[in-house]
């Protein structure tokens, strides 16, 4: 994890958690002059667009205080949704044996992309099965999962 990304988390997260909201998880793209700071709340009731409003205007004034990010940003408050972000052990510990798709920074086994069940996490490893096959996939090396909805 950046320290960048420690860093906005150590800020916003005490904020979305006094407003009674769980921090899903933030992620923070810098585009040059154009970067995104994405947060994702959620809470045992489910999240509305007026959740988000609340907390989007309560972190933009932290943020304007703090001033974390010396560039231009966007600030996206939103729910996780059905095909949400997994960021922590404990989130794919929660949703083992759910399809998942995740993209590594680097490789594993020659492959980046992987997409198939979650089977478990062990130690600082995400189990990911995949046909016949089970990958370990460190969790530092996650660069992006989600889940993928089952409408069935």
């Amino acid at each position: 994890m950046t320290s960048k990304l420690e860093q906005l988390q150590d800020i916003l997260t005490p904020v979305i958690e006094a407003l009674g909201y769980k921090c899903w998880g933030i992620e923070y793209i810098s585009q040059g002059r154009h970067s995104v700071l994405r947060v994702y709340i959620d809470h045992d009731n489910g999240i509305l667009i007026e959740d988000c409003e609340t907390v989007s205007r309560q972190l933009s004034a932290v943020m304007d205080v703090e001033d974390p990010i010396s560039s231009e940003y966007t600030l996206e408050v939103s729910s996780p949704g059905m095909d949400r972000p997994l960021f922590t052990l404990e989130q794919f510990a929660a949703f083992v044996g759910e399809q998942v798709k995740i993209r590594l920074r680097s490789p594993v086994e020659e492959r980046r992309n992987f997409q198939g069940l979650i089977r478990s996490v062990e130690d600082q490893d995400v189990v990911v099965q995949m046909g016949e096959f089970e990958y370990l996939l460190p969790i530092d090396l996650i660069e992006k999962a989600n889940i993928l909805p089952n409408f069935e």
